[in-house]
């Protein structure tokens, strides 16, 4: 009688058994099913001890994903491709040809208003027709705005059902806080996904004693640990770009030195509006 009890509790129940037979015979189980539905399903074969570890390290993400905000993983605000609405449309063009995205916030004259989003496929008939006269208010597609502590996994489910591939996250105030990707999202999920336009790796070079080069998107805490230095932290800032313009409150051109206590900061390199490379001199 015994034996017979543990050889069944030996088994899975036939409930588990039979959500993993349903997603093996279906490829697609996982663009049909909810987020929240394969969490559970991933969760309880990890419990169970029936996925190897390569499949439960991906559980163990996708679990996470449940617990992970937007304000986690999202672009922040400062390295945001974005698009004026009172901008020429050869600066339009260009920038889209300079970052390589497929889509852009379009800003408009009040602060932190998103007019909607713009898809570069939307805009390349016109290029290629030599038309320079559109008007990218009529090209707009509807924003998709979310608060910066919504569930990752919430948004992704959003994703989905709309098909769309881009939202801005507003924090507490309204202000944008930044913009968040479907793959970021699915990077949480499989690990980095590079493109084409992707750096290997981000700049950070000490140049002379006392001396360092930058990438602006480099994160401070990185810089702090890894070469020493005491660049203040700062719960509004996590990026080298984020505490500069956090210093000096608005957007500094090529040259510009910012000073601080410790450092001078200077702006070695930017791109149509944000931060690429910073120069800081120890004092």
């Amino acid at each position: 009688m015994n034996k017979k009890s543990d050889n069944e509790d030996s088994h899975p129940p036939s409930g588990i058994l039979t959500r993993i037979k349903k997603y093996f015979r279906n490829p697609f189980f996982i663009k049909t099913q909810s987020v929240s539905e394969i969490t559970d399903f991933l969760k309880d074969a990890v419990d169970l001890n029936i996925i190897d570890k390569e499949a439960e390290s991906i559980a163990n993400k996708a679990i996470r994903l449940g617990k992970t905000t937007i304000k986690e993983i999202m672009v922040p605000k400062v390295d945001m491709v974005t698009i004026s609405l009172g901008e020429e449309t050869s600066v339009i063009i260009e920038r889209i040809i300079e970052s390589g995205h497929s889509r852009y916030p379009v800003l408009g004259d009040e602060r932190d208003e998103v007019m909607g989003i713009l898809l570069a496929k939307d805009i390349l008939p016109k290029i290629v027709s030599g038309n320079n006269n559109f008007n990218v208010l009529e090209m707009l597609r509807e924003p998709n705005i979310v608060p910066e502590t919504k569930k990752a996994d919430s948004l992704l489910e959003e994703f989905k059902k709309d098909r769309s591939h881009l939202a801005v996250a507003i924090d507490e105030y309204g202000s944008i806080s930044g913009l968040v990707t479907i793959e970021d999202i699915l990077e949480e999920l499989v690990g980095e996904i590079e493109d084409e336009h992707d750096s290997e790796a981000l700049l950070e070079r000490k140049i002379n004693e006392g001396e360092w080069l930058f990438s602006a998107r480099i994160e401070v805490s990185d810089i702090n640990e890894k070469w020493g230095l005491t660049i203040p932290e700062n719960e509004n800032y996590n990026t080298l770009g984020g505490y500069v313009l956090d210093v000096f409150q608005s957007l500094p051109e090529k040259g510009t030195v910012v000073r601080t206590e410790d450092y001078l900061l200077i702006i070695q390199k930017t791109r149509s509006n944000r931060l690429e490379e910073v120069l800081v001199k120890a004092i």
